[in-house]
């Protein structure tokens, strides 16, 4: 039932997720085959090259897609153009080989018989080899669709849309309806685009040759309806984008983006709201992108103008800061990081908010209780005996797990299971990990009971929210500069922590959430 009331709820959200989804997988899989059927022709002439080209294609389709993604987002950007070009990549071996093999296949009696009576080179090509070799092309592209429903999720992580935002979502949040709200449509896209191919397939291939001839190679009335309502679909959806983005007369519109877990997304809609409440800019939103490097190189490269930062990452992600070697204190993270990333990267940094949402490490209460763990110190004497599970970024930056344990000398944990997301805080419930990082406005800490140890020996940097966005936009929208001063003594710790709270375990939407607390304390124009 609760699933059903998430979907009845959401139903205007996930079907424009749908809609974008469909979209993109269309175009990815129209690209592939304009791309892969004449390069599977033209290696089926030009032997030599045969190897080489299935051997590129065999090489990327082995190559991990969310490194694929990250190796193209410095040269194309975020959005659509890196999504579908990275599916596109990825459906182009099915096509190429399945196009070779069946020119391959045909009997070279036939293409004799076929020069025999005077046909030239491309009369056999078109007249003979494509009609022979339809079905195995076909079945290639369909091959080619269905993985490209699945692949194309990945598109929400660089802020292309789809499904994809459901389900990153849902796992960030431990929110199984939503998990299923984007998985369940996904899957049953693939089928309806596996049967729409397969009619399609029943319309190209000529009669005689087709695997259906003895299931009747005609297509029903019910058949072309689906087949035109799809092809209108997809005119409308591609027609739609094109007008939007290039014709439409342009209006005062800034891009305001997110990262990709909860506070962020509040934070991002807060933003949002400021800026459509006080201005008369229209704002795009870019919610739960993926991490820093993302979103900060989307920012530089003009596909994101506004997005709310961390002080300790400017500090120590952006700029390199040191925090073991340099002490600093709060006060000093600020003002360095300010004053450094508005010279370095032509930058302006607004005001810290007052919430904190610096590190913590995080335990079950039973092992608290066992142990009497109240501090980081106190785990050096078990560290041996017990897993620790942070999330991917705490496990590599210099301010995360390897400073942690250059600060607590003696610290040195049984394993490390890294874990993104809410997944982490489910491990340790489990009892398959035992400490884990988390954030100190974290919402999920209430949800899962977790014991906070303090850091006794201030290693942590602060990490207070700051706007940050390109002089250029600010240059050209100067009521931009102060959009976020009423929320500086508003959002405190266990302001923020609640705010969390309601999205994490209540299980609300970011932009209700955001919206009514704005509204409680009036800080929206009426």
């Amino acid at each position: 039932m609760d699933f059903l009331n998430y979907l009845i709820l959401e139903h205007k959200q996930i079907i424009s997720l749908l809609l974008q989804h469909i979209n993109l997988t269309f175009l990815s899989v129209l690209s592939a085959v304009v791309i892969g059927v004449p390069i599977g022709i033209l290696i089926s002439h030009f032997k030599k090259a045969n190897k080489t080209v299935l051997g590129i294609a065999n090489t990327i389709q082995a190559i991990p897609s969310m490194a694929l993604l990250g190796f193209l987002i410095p040269f194309l950007g975020i959005g659509v153009v890196p999504s579908v070009f990275m599916v596109v990549l990825y459906s182009l071996l099915p096509i190429i080989k399945n196009t070779f093999t069946s020119i391959e296949g045909i009997n070279p009696q036939m293409i004799e018989a076929a020069e025999g009576i005077g046909l030239t080179k491309l009369q056999i090509l078109f007249k003979i080899q494509i009609p022979m070799a339809l079905p195995i092309i076909m079945a290639g592209i369909r091959i080619s669709a269905v993985t490209a429903v699945g692949l194309m999720t990945i598109a929400a992580f660089v802020g292309a849309g789809g499904l994809g935002f459901l389900v990153f979502s849902g796992i960030r949040t431990a929110n199984t309806n939503q998990i299923l709200a984007g998985a369940i449509p996904a899957c049953i896209l693939a089928l309806f685009i596996d049967w729409t191919a397969a009619i399609i397939e029943k319309i190209v291939v000529p009669k005689g040759i087709s695997s259906n001839i003895n299931s009747g190679n005609r297509t029903t009335l019910l058949q072309k309806v689906i087949l035109i309502a799809c092809l209108a679909l997809f005119t409308f959806g591609i027609g739609d984008t094109i007008y939007t983005k290039y014709i439409a007369k342009p209006t005062k519109t800034i891009t305001v983006a997110s990262k990709d877990y909860t506070e962020q997304i509040l934070l991002g809609n807060m933003l949002a709201e400021l800026i459509e409440s006080y201005t008369d800019i229209d704002v795009q939103r870019k919610f739960a992108l993926g991490g820093t490097k993302v979103i900060f190189g989307a920012l530089q490269s003009g596909e994101v103008d506004m997005y709310m930062e961390y002080t300790g990452t400017i500090f120590a992600d952006m700029l390199k800061h040191d925090p073991i070697k340099e002490n600093v204190n709060s006060k000093d993270v600020y003002e360095i990081s300010k004053r450094e990333i508005e010279q370095d990267y032509n930058m302006y940094v607004g005001k810290e908010l007052a919430f904190n949402n610096t590190y913590r490490l995080a335990v079950r209460k039973d092992l608290a209780n066992k142990y009497n763990l109240k501090n980081i110190s106190d785990l050096i004497p078990i560290s041996s005996e017990i897993i620790i599970s942070p999330t991917f970024e705490f496990t590599n930056k210099r301010d995360g797990l390897p400073g942690v344990m250059d600060r607590y000398q003696g610290l040195k944990f049984k394993d490390v299971i890294s874990i993104d997301g809410a997944l982490r805080y489910q491990a340790l419930d489990n009892h398959e990990s035992d400490v884990i990082d988390a954030f100190a406005t974290d919402g999920l800490l209430a949800s899962f009971d977790l014991v906070v140890l303090e850091d006794d020996k201030d290693f942590f940097l602060p990490y207070h929210a700051v706007p940050l966005v390109r002089r250029d936009v600010l240059n050209k929208y100067p009521e931009l500069k102060h959009i976020t001063d009423s929320l500086e003594n508003v959002l405190t710790d266990d302001v923020m922590r609640e705010l969390n709270n309601e999205v994490d375990t209540k299980k609300r939407e970011p932009q209700e959430v955001a919206h009514e607390f704005l509204l409680k304390n009036g800080l929206l124009k009426k």
